[in-house]
């Protein structure tokens, strides 16, 4: 049998490893998938020649359209990135009846919904493992693996370089901008970080993972999104010293009123594994009715790991080549006529445990105004830790851990304690997930 014919968008970073791994592997992919796979032409602006095997094996140009419209080339990968020309390319391949293996997020994220019905309509398959924790098959885990769960909750680290920097903050108490710029002399974040490092690229990957898990459509508009670039040392700290370690999370969550989207920094206690992976390492914890808790852990980013997802899509296509497409695994695990309206929760509506940072006056009295305007609210106070100030009258800092509340009561609060008197500048809070089984 015929080798399948491949074209490659984008010969970059994830580009170069796709090509290095399937020539590598060659003879054992071709025995997993059936048929020899061999990527034949290939659209690039600029590519590093010496660091891809076999590249002369391939007709490369810079017409990423001319690749797409090749009637040789039976499957499309797109690792160009970004939303256009990307968008475009994949409903032209999709158009023209090709299969397409894609690792773009922001693509699936904002565009699935309109890629997917195309790919419905024309009976091809798009294939977006390596789109989120890199070379962690978790797609592929939470589509087919887990499919007789009831998924109830997730949580991951989709982020290497928001973990690396919360990892050096509290491993060498450093501040944020020393270690942002390290990270980007490192190369694991980009000269502008604004993606990673305020939420973006995790929202991106948690929309795709929450559709997949409760059957709904993308819909990242609906995600909310907060960054860890206001995160102080002294947090870590105190997060530390309280038994808790922050990290930068993506949850979603099925609760009776419908489904939470939400990446923020999160307190988790330290004895969760998900609480001890560190570095640029990701981890995703998934919460099944039968199953229980699985957690999926391994290089979320790199020229390999991520080429790994986008190989294994690629066999996967090439197994389900004559395979009828109503009997294909769906795009996103459930199927196109079953996908759920289930809301999205605002942020005000969501329930969580909150820690709490005070600079108050040290007098008599503050802590029973504080506690009494928790009170108020029904926010019960789980622990408390006061820093004494190095002079009687100065400024404290007043830490708070609270149980499980809505945030809106807890917002409510906050902005009744910073109108006190006794209480300067702007209270901070960190949500707090304790991610039992």
């Amino acid at each position: 049998m015929q080798p399948v014919k491949v074209g490659l968008l984008g010969l970059g970073t994830v580009g170069g490893g796709t090509v290095n791994v399937l020539t590598r592997n060659a003879e054992e992919i071709a025995r997993r998938a059936g048929r020899g796979i061999r990527i034949t032409h290939a659209a690039a602006r600029e590519y590093n020649a010496s660091a891809i095997q076999g590249i002369e094996q391939i007709q490369v140009t810079d017409d990423a359209f001319a690749v797409v419209d090749n009637p040789e080339v039976e499957i499309i990968i797109e690792l160009i990135g970004g939303y256009s020309p990307a968008k475009e390319l994949v409903l032209r391949a999709i158009a023209n009846g090709k299969h397409v293996v894609t690792a773009n997020k922001a693509l699936i994220a904002l565009h699935g919904n309109e890629i997917f019905a195309a790919a419905q309509q024309q009976g091809v398959t798009v294939a977006f493992e390596a789109a989120v924790a890199g070379g962690i098959p978790i797609i592929k885990a939470m589509r087919e693996g887990l499919a007789a769960n009831r998924i109830q909750w997730l949580a991951g680290i989709i982020n290497g370089t928001g973990n690396f920097i919360l990892s050096e903050m509290r491993d060498k108490g450093r501040e944020f901008g020393e270690v942002l710029a390290e990270a980007q002399a490192l190369g694991y974040a980009e000269a502008d970080p604004t993606f990673d490092v305020e939420g973006i690229d995790a929202a991106h990957k948690l929309t795709i993972l929450g559709s997949i898990a409760f059957g709904i459509p993308l819909q990242f508009e609906r995600t909310y999104t907060e960054g860890i670039s206001n995160i102080e040392p002294e947090d870590v700290q105190y997060a530390e010293s309280l038994g808790y370690r922050i990290k930068h999370l993506g949850i979603a969550r099925r609760v009776a009123s419908g489904v939470e989207l939400r990446v923020h920094p999160t307190m988790v206690p330290e004895r969760r594994l998900l609480a001890n992976v560190n570095g640029v390492m990701n981890a995703v914890l998934v919460m099944g009715d039968a199953v229980g808790p699985t957690l999926y852990y391994g290089a979320g980013a790199g020229s390999e790991p991520t080429a790994s997802a986008v190989v294994a899509d690629l066999v996967d296509v090439v197994r389900v080549l004559t395979t009828d497409p109503e009997n294909r695994v769906p795009h996103l695990a459930f199927q196109p006529g079953e996908l759920s309206d289930l809301p999205i929760l605002p942020m005000k509506q969501v329930e969580s445990a909150y820690y709490l940072r005070l600079r108050v006056i040290d007098e008599p009295g503050v802590m029973a105004q504080i506690a009494g305007i928790l009170g108020e609210a029904g926010i019960s106070i789980e622990a408390i830790q006061q820093k004494e100030p190095q002079q009687r009258g100065g400024e404290l800092s007043l830490i708070l851990l609270t149980r499980r509340v809505i945030e809106g009561e807890v917002m409510g609060a906050i902005e009744r304690i910073e109108s006190l008197n006794s209480v300067t500048g702007k209270v901070v809070f960190i949500r707090v997930e304790h991610l039992d089984g």
